[in-house]
């Protein structure tokens, strides 16, 4: 009876201790948050192309972001992102990386069970532990020794307990780089869809400029044909003809020259959708894409949304746990240990129940002396953790940054692209005066080429302004988060069953 009460004694003092988890616990880090954007407000949406005043239930981002564009074939080569994006494909292996690691930090929790099977032959000599030794040599100086076989089937048992929360604190922070690894592998998938739309964008951009540009050319191209018809019948001057092919064969340059950048954002995109270039291609189209109203939120939701400020909130935490760990190292350390087995000198007895044998037995150990080695692996962890403080939030701070640029790039964009077309309206008007003038007689052609080159020049600057519009809106969406939720993060307790999976 008093053996089973020190024993009850013994389980209940290692079960409380088995409770003791040191180290800090962690708080995520305040940071402040803005009540509102102030580069794009209600009162300035009727200004902004496509803004209205959102609906709750427009709050935000839903679905597949790319399809608030409305481009059918921008769709289909967005779908493939996910599934063929090599980027994407190395970052979901590097999530799984870190999901092992979870594995493989609570496999420290169970004891560790070997076995080994042994043959040994072995020669023990003649001489005693006190003789002094002979220079006799040959059989005489081997009668004492002795030569033999020994047979062993050793079966072994250790366990250490996690008695200060080490091991706990391993398994968390290695969860949260888990769920840290989770974020980032969402934020590569983003970072490549937004970036292939933009290729895209830009991509559509040339096809416009060199529709543009052909429309030019065989504007261009009337006009030679014309004067060289008024200098055959003697109204025209031979400088005039000189200076519409001049004015032809420039077009014609720059227009060749569309060609090189249309191609090699056609490659950027069979790379982003994992296809060789050589056999990749885009339909070329003319058909105009407007900017939608992105759904906004609130300025404090924006820390839920961003998959890079989520993965580095999961770093401080996995920072936070590793102060744990090394802090466990003050603390002494029980292993229990066990050895069972069978050991014999001759083959037929080896396995039989007097060959067996036994030993069980803890351990305790503590380092008394150490140089200050654990004091400054402490104070390591603690600067990693300020450290990772402070990348969390000047990561918070550039998220807010990236999505004030866009909106007011798109409030600005708005308003100069409409100072722009009206620009084009005058410059058209210009040519007509131009044109009329010329051909009454009234001014030289120059005044033509003059008018053409800057109806040309306009046209060219509103396709641009508005691929930077496009290319805003796309940044501003993937500013937000393009639809994702801290929520969609793998939970601890996936992770830990091995359950978590592409997020």
């Amino acid at each position: 009876m008093n053996k089973m009460r020190t024993r009850v004694v013994q389980l209940a003092v290692l079960a409380a201790l088995g409770g003791c988890t040191v180290g800090p616990p962690y708080h995520r880090p305040g940071t402040d948050a803005p009540q509102a954007y102030k580069e794009l407000t209600a009162a300035q949406f009727k200004d902004t192309d496509g803004w209205k005043v959102a609906v709750p239930q427009d709050a935000a981002i839903r679905g597949k972001w790319w399809e608030l564009f409305g481009d059918p074939q921008l769709n289909a080569l967005e779908e493939q992102v996910k599934t063929s994006n090599q980027t994407v494909a190395a970052a979901y292996a590097s999530f799984m990386q870190a999901r092992a690691l979870v594995r493989q930090a609570q496999a420290q929790y169970w004891p560790t069970l070997t076995v080994g099977a042994g043959v040994t032959r072995s020669r023990q000599p003649a001489l005693s532990a006190g003789s002094t030794g002979s220079s006799a040599a040959g059989p005489a100086a081997d009668a004492g020794a002795f030569t033999g076989n020994e047979f062993s089937l050793p079966f072994d048992a250790s366990w250490t307990p996690d008695l200060w929360g080490k091991v706990r604190n391993l398994v968390k922070g290695n969860i949260a780089a888990a769920q840290a690894s989770a974020a980032d592998l969402v934020n590569a998938q983003l970072t490549a869809e937004a970036e292939l739309a933009v290729d895209y964008f830009q991509l559509r951009s040339q096809d416009q400029l060199i529709a543009l540009t052909n429309a030019t050319i065989k504007a261009d191209s009337e006009s030679l044909d014309y004067n060289r018809a008024q200098f055959e019948t003697g109204i025209g001057s031979d400088e005039a003809v000189a200076q519409a092919q001049v004015q032809l064969q420039t077009t014609q340059a720059q227009g060749t020259n569309l060609g090189i950048a249309r191609a090699q954002f056609e490659h950027a995109i069979a790379v982003l959708v994992g296809k060789p270039a050589s056999t990749f291609s885009v339909t070329a189209t003319t058909a105009a894409v407007q900017p939608p109203a992105v759904p906004l939120g609130v300025p404090s939701q924006l820390l839920e949304r961003r998959p890079d400020v989520a993965a580095d909130e999961r770093l401080m935490a996995q920072a936070n746990a590793q102060i744990g760990v090394a802090e466990a190292a003050y603390f002494p350390s029980l292993t229990l240990s066990a050895s069972a087995g069978f050991e014999s000198n001759t083959a037929s007895n080896w396995l039989t129940w007097p060959a067996r044998f036994w030993s069980v037995g803890p351990s305790l150990s503590e380092t008394i002396f150490d140089g200050g080695l654990r004091s400054a692996t402490v104070a390591q962890f603690r600067a990693a953790y300020d450290q990772a403080v402070a990348t969390y939030r000047q990561t918070v701070l550039t998220a807010f940054q990236q999505v004030e640029d866009n909106l007011a790039s798109l409030r600005i964009l708005s308003k100069e692209l409409r100072e722009q077309d009206l620009a084009v309206s005058f410059s058209q008007r210009f040519l007509n005066l131009a044109t009329d003038r010329y051909k009454l007689g009234l001014d030289p052609y120059l005044d033509v080429i003059t008018a053409q080159t800057s109806l040309f020049s306009n046209q060219q600057t509103a396709v641009t302004l508005r691929l930077q519009q496009l290319t805003a809106s796309v940044q501003l969406i993937e500013g937000l988060g393009g639809g994702w939720d801290s929520s969609q993060l793998p939970t601890s307790g996936d992770i830990r069953a091995g359950n978590a999976q592409h997020p």
